[in-house]
């Protein structure tokens, strides 16, 4: 009898701003914002005599009555609550259990004695040994891998996962980043020296994701342009390709480093090869606080302008946003909200500081004494931190967050960056490449499915109404941005739903039952001020 592994995707413990919740929230069948790659990518490496099932909890419910020999549970920081609750269910259950990923390569001392076998870093390089151990019935405790070349990973097992549920395929090209940003953990497990796929590597896995009808793909690095010579290369590769397309082009969405936008030429091929969309760790409008955190990259430039040089090149930006740095003072708050508020970005991403493990940020907060042992290291999450702030106390810093998240969520602020985004937004520089890109016509049932989420915007309230309303008549007199702006609304759905679970909007309607806010001036900016920290 041949042996079996069941690999498992957790869900988060709480919705985040790159989650789907808001489907199911609504009564929708659960959807998955991106295909989990980790998950796709081990079934690929498992042996042809081994029988592999996967599960995304995150589309499906675990079935923990499987007659699978193994399970193997991978996840972030953000799912550690669920990865352990598993873990321990399937134990109970007389299972062997394996735990990857983020978490584990990070924080083993954590891990460990939730699971069998605890497998740490990059697998390619010892994959081979695990499946031969675990086939033998003799396996170690732990496996570490190292920096493998990633000519050696495999074409992720797509046809296994339920591609039908996710809004965005998933691909990477390469790992790691040289930038020494000090709260970032993505350097201490794939390395700051990035490793790349061969570009023909690369256009066979996209080639396996068009096939299974994704035209929304997520380049998964860490830093897509941050080598210029590489970047170029594989965008000419992946606008040839686009062309060649009959069934339609595909949309790519990427991370990048704002010192992208000082290379006009690679923006132009970054348009030319279809990517739409950058998330830009844009962090803070403080130059203190970048210096501190040693964000270079971000430093002696108006970033509102180089946001701006993304949308000339027809690309939009999310942007990621981060207070709490030891240089911020009690005036943060309105200091991030007002550079927001002169850009064309309608999305932030917005948290307190974080000390991850094994960061060097962690380890200074942990030498000064000021790590918090009950609070959160995730990063991006309002909520909490597991920092001690310097300038403020900590309930000056979680109550300025809930202003500045409701400050720039009201429907009022939103719109008003939606439709300068509308007016801004340029022109692609060959038009008619990605004709027949995003249409009625090649829309997959869950992307229906988020259209069908959008009307539930006027229901939330007059405020909402109106800026439904205003976007509409926006997109009337520029229909091409549609395609940019249905996303962003969808977003912004998930992230009204993630701030209500949370307890952190400052009004809580219901998504799920059409709730509407209490007077259609409940997000006047002076009506949050006395929210804001002494």
């Amino acid at each position: 009898m041949s042996p079996s592994i069941y690999l498992i995707n957790p869900s988060s413990d709480f919705p985040t701003y790159f989650s789907a919740d808001v489907f199911a929230g609504s009564g929708i069948q659960a959807a998955a914002l991106m295909a989990d790659l980790a998950i796709s990518t081990i079934a690929a490496m498992a042996p042809n005599d081994f029988d592999v099932t996967l599960c995304d909890e995150n589309i499906t419910p675990i079935d923990f009555d499987t007659a699978a020999d193994f399970i193997g549970v991978t996840g972030k920081i953000t799912q550690w609550g669920r990865m352990t609750a598993i873990a321990r269910e399937f134990r109970d259950r007389g299972k062997v259990v394996l735990i990857g990923g983020p978490y584990g390569s990070l924080c083993p001392g954590d891990v460990q004695p939730h699971c069998d076998i605890l497998v740490r870093g990059e697998t390619e390089d010892i994959i081979e040994g695990l499946f031969a151990d675990l086939r033998r019935g003799r396996w170690k405790n732990e496996y570490v891998g190292g920096t493998p070349d990633l000519a050696r990973s495999p074409v992720p097992r797509w046809d296994l996962y339920p591609n039908e549920r996710a809004l965005m395929g998933t691909l990477q090209t390469s790992r790691g980043c040289p930038f020494e940003c000090e709260f970032c953990d993505v350097i201490q497990y794939v390395g700051r020296k990035q490793r790349h796929k061969p570009v023909a590597h690369v256009l066979r896995e996209l080639d396996q994701v068009y096939r299974l009808g994704y035209r929304r793909v997520f380049l998964a690095d860490d830093n897509f342009t941050v080598y210029r010579g590489r970047a170029k290369e594989l965008l000419e590769a992946l606008r040839a390709w686009n062309l060649r397309q009959d069934r339609g082009r595909v949309f790519f969405v990427t991370q990048v480093s704002i010192d992208a936008a000082r290379d006009d030429e690679l923006l132009e091929m970054c348009a030319a090869a279809g990517l739409v969309q950058v998330f830009i760790g844009i962090e803070t409008p403080n130059e203190d606080s970048l210096r501190e955190t040693k964000k270079r990259q971000n430093l002696k430039i108006n970033l509102a302008d180089q946001a701006q040089r993304f949308l000339d090149h027809g690309i939009s930006v999310v942007g990621g946003m981060i207070v709490g740095f030891d240089s911020d003072g009690p005036d943060i708050f309105q200091r991030q909200f007002q550079f927001a508020m002169s850009t064309p970005i309608p999305i932030f991403s917005v948290g307190a500081l974080v000390a991850p493990s094994a960061t060097p940020l962690h380890a200074r907060m942990e030498r000064a004494g000021r790590l918090m042992p009950d609070g959160s290291e995730v990063a991006a999450m309002p909520w909490s931190t597991n920092i001690v702030p310097q300038q403020m106390t900590r309930q000056q810093l979680l109550s300025g967050i809930q202003w500045l998240c409701n400050a720039l969520y009201r429907p009022e602020a939103f719109g008003e960056r939606v439709l300068r985004f509308v007016e801004q937004l340029g022109r692609r520089r060959d038009p008619g490449h990605l004709d027949g890109a995003w249409t009625l016509d090649n829309l997959r049932e869950v992307d229906t499915e988020g259209f069908a989420l959008l009307p539930r915007l006027k229901r939330l309230g007059p405020g909402e109404s109106r800026m439904w309303s205003r976007i509409c008549r926006a997109l009337a007199r520029r229909p091409e941005c549609t395609e940019f702006v249905i996303p962003m609304l969808v977003q912004y759905l998930q992230i009204r739903y993630m701030y209500e679970r949370g307890s952190f909007w400052e009004s809580t309607p219901s998504l799920a039952s059409g709730g509407r806010t209490a007077t259609p001036d409940a997000w006047r900016l002076a009506e949050l001020s006395p929210h804001l920290p002494a």
